[in-house]
């Protein structure tokens, strides 16, 4: 069984239950809270559909048949400040008949006596025989009220009442008729206690009587607009809704409700779902209001009272039209926040609600939206989840943006396709709340895991691959692995000697400053310290992070190394000069934690390693300064190699051959080294051929072209070759040959 495999798998396992965790714990939290409904995180959707209205507002369409008759800053220049008198009221409506107004509707409220009546100036004069000569002069009190009564009875026309909740005054006055389908539509609609209506006369004389009142969001913007309300057990229609019907001439508004036919809510009551006002159906929410579709304000919308009055317009503008007549001068202080306005004439939000429903424009917050956007949320937290426990974070990152922008693009998708309100804002905020906390977790593991890996490495391993490590600590084998791997041990020649003299301190100064070079050669070329020994190093390659070139990065090492002593001993310091062995083999090994339970070291065993610490040895018997195995030979063919022997290492029944490393790539293309590396195979072939007397000639041949860097070799060789020939065998010879089998 492969255990670092398995410890792998163990460790992304954890990791993986612990995103669970954490994207089930704060989907439960956001489910809670979506189930809870605060009144922020609804304030929070309709700013997304507010901006939803601002990116794509209905079109103004001229033609459609709704017009405001207003009373702005112009008509108060040229008629007077407001209330103005009844009876200019009655010769405006009169001017509108006469253009062919399909019906006409006043946003305001007319439940007081006419203000610019001049009996009323006139009763607060003392009592004279004078004042009541001209009492006797005037017209009657009601003569304004009259002349507007009569201009009212005329044509299609809608008064306003005001709905209150204060003490009940008088009956609530009707002029429409109710009826409706499935369930009672009646604990649905916002309710008031009282109303107060306009004069009897004036009321009488109107064609319909409709609500002006406004139900704004708590933030004062008005997004719905109710087509029914409740007061004191009766329904009362809009004013809209009342100027709709009187142009039809219908009688009747019909609320649809649940369970109504073809409209089924498997027996719960959920409210209106329909308004039929004469030919028009008009779809709306549970308490029968219309969620305006609301197009930016176009003055061609408006016409000035002051030019009706005066005749300067052209009939055709009202010609069939539902005309409004309302202030829209800001003295007036009828001002009201839209979606897409910060303010607005009230008498305009009327106009855009009938013309939200002439133009058959939708905008209705569906059933299963709540519904489909807790399936939305639920479907990307697993994502996201299973996104995070599997990818790295930057990918798992990515895809959880683009999940998120996906929905809020289907989101805007059926606003824009379809006059569909389907939130965006809790799918994506529960969603980007899963993502940021599954990916921090996944984060603040792998940081965990960064500084253990530093913590570990930082002293044995050079900075960039300590970076690696951390990048991506599934590289890294910790408990345990048998690997090709090439070791390295240097040790310095007479150490003893050398450090005779030393004090503590300066002794402990210069093993530093002897170490510290040889320690940067090993790690600039990818190698791992595994442990200092006196004044001796031992590294290895290919752990913790694979290394594909373990071998050639050894021996790159190494000849750093002695170019590092090069550069030591032609220094500026009072250290004596030194001289390194090296010795470098590959083969399979065990590397990880080794030690006890309580202590233990990322280090490395096996016969390699112990082969590896031998050929150092043996560099003082040969007298060259890098010996490496054969499969370390191997495996850097382009590198100046010289094999010069083959022995019999203590507990291996093949012999190995030994290879002097001379230098890389360049040395090795050298002339000169080649007709030495030359000399040397043939010298070799013919003494392991046992053709002695050829070697010695060819050993010659070997002596010329060497520069002094085999002379050691070339001398054992030549006492080898006494033993085969004429003269007695040289003392101390066996005890060379023997040093590798011990």
């Amino acid at each position: 069984m492969n255990r670092p495999a398995a410890r792998s798998r163990r460790h992304r396992r954890r990791t993986r239950i612990g995103v669970g965790v954490v994207a089930l714990a704060v989907a439960l939290c956001a489910l809670a809270l979506r189930i809870a409904e605060p009144s922020a995180l609804a304030q929070l959707r309709n700013l997304a559909f507010d901006e939803y209205q601002r990116l794509a507002p209905r079109p103004f369409d001229p033609d459609l048949p709704v017009k405001i008759v207003a009373i702005d800053e112009a008509a108060l220049a040229a008629l007077g400040q407001w209330p103005w008198p009844r009876r200019v009221l009655g010769e405006l409506v009169d001017r509108l008949n006469a253009a062919g107004a399909a019906a006409i509707a006043l946003d305001f409220a007319l439940a007081e006596p006419d203000r610019s009546d001049p009996r009323a100036a006139l009763a607060t004069l003392p009592d004279s025989a004078d004042r009541d000569r001209l009492l006797q002069a005037l017209p009657p009190a009601d003569a304004g009220d009259l002349s507007l009564a009569k201009a009212l009875s005329n044509l299609p026309s809608v008064l306003g009442l005001i709905l209150t909740h204060g003490e009940k005054h008088g009956e609530v006055p009707h002029k429409a008729g109710f009826a409706s389908a499935g369930d009672d539509p009646r604990p649905f609609l916002p309710a008031f206690e009282s109303v107060t209506a306009p004069l009897p006369p004036l009321a009488e004389a109107a064609s319909g009587l409709g609500a002006m009142n406004w139900l704004p969001d708590r933030d004062q913007i008005v997004r719905t607009v109710p087509l029914l309300f409740l007061v004191d057990g009766k329904v009362v229609p809009s004013l809209a809704a009342e100027a709709l019907r009187t142009a039809q001439g219908a009688s009747t508004l019909v609320a649809r409700a649940s369970n109504a036919s073809g409209q089924t809510a498997f027996g719960a009551a959920s409210g209106i779902n329909a308004v039929k006002i004469g030919a028009v159906v008009i779809p709306t929410d549970a308490a029968g209001a219309v969620r305006v579709h609301f197009s930016e304000t176009d003055p061609s919308r408006l016409l000035s009272a002051g030019d009706v009055h005066t005749g300067d317009f052209d009939p055709a503008e009202v010609a069939g039209k539902i005309v409004l007549l309302g202030a829209t001068a800001p003295g007036l202080l009828d001002l009201r926040a839209t979606p897409l306005e910060a303010a607005v004439p009230g008498v305009e939000i009327h106009a855009q609600l009938l013309e939200h429903i002439l133009s058959g424009a939708t905008l209705k917050r569906p059933d299963w939206a709540s519904g489909l956007e807790i399936l939305a949320f639920a479907g990307l937290a697993i994502l996201i989840a299973v996104a995070a426990g599997l990818l790295p974070v930057r990918w798992s990152f990515g895809l959880g943006v683009v999940a998120i922008a996906g929905w809020v693009a289907a989101s805007w998708l059926a606003f824009s396709r379809a006059g569909l309100l389907v939130d965006p804002t809790f799918p994506a905020l529960g969603t980007a709340s899963v993502l940021f906390a599954t990916t921090g977790y996944v984060g603040i593991r792998e940081e965990r895991d960064r500084r253990q890996i530093r913590s570990a490495f930082g002293r044995y391993v050079a900075p960039g691959l300590v970076e690696e490590l951390a990048r991506d600590p599934d590289r890294l084998r910790l408990g345990g692995e048998i690997k090709e791997m090439t070791i390295l041990f240097t040790d310095m020649r007479g150490f003893t000697t050398v450090s005779e003299g030393m004090d503590a301190e300066r002794l402990t100064a210069f093993v530093n400053a002897f170490l510290t070079p040889l320690t940067d050669a090993v790690l600039t070329h990818r190698g791992t310290i595994d442990k200092y020994i006196g004044d001796a190093v031992m590294a290895f390659w290919n752990a913790p992070l694979d290394d594909d070139d373990h071998a050639r990065h050894g021996c790159e090492a190494a000849l750093a190394m002695l170019q590092a002593i090069e550069a030591f001993n032609a220094g500026d310091h009072t250290y004596p000069k030194v001289a390194i062995g090296i010795g470098l083999n590959t083969g399979l090994c065990c590397v990880g934690n080794l030690g006890s339970v309580r202590r233990f070291d990322y280090s490395v065993i096996g016969d390699d390693v112990n082969i590896a610490s031998r050929l150092e040895g043996q560099t003082k018997s040969y007298g060259v300064s890098i010996i490496v195995g054969e499969a370390t030979a191997h495996a850097v063919p382009d590198f100046a190699l010289i094999e010069f022997d083959r022995v019999r290492v203590k507990g291996k029944t093949r012999p190995i051959s030994l290879f002097a490393l001379m230098g890389g790539a360049e040395r090795a293309a050298d002339a000169s080294f080649q007709a030495l590396k030359a000399a040397m195979d043939r010298f070799v072939a013919a003494y392991r051929a046992g053709h002695f007397v050829e070697a010695a000639k060819t050993l010659s041949a070997v002596e010329a072209a060497d520069n002094g860097g085999l002379a050691t070799i070339i001398a054992l060789y030549r006492e080898r070759l006494l033993i085969h020939g004429e003269g007695p065998a040289p003392d101390g010879w066996s005890g060379v040959h023997d040093l590798l089998t011990k």
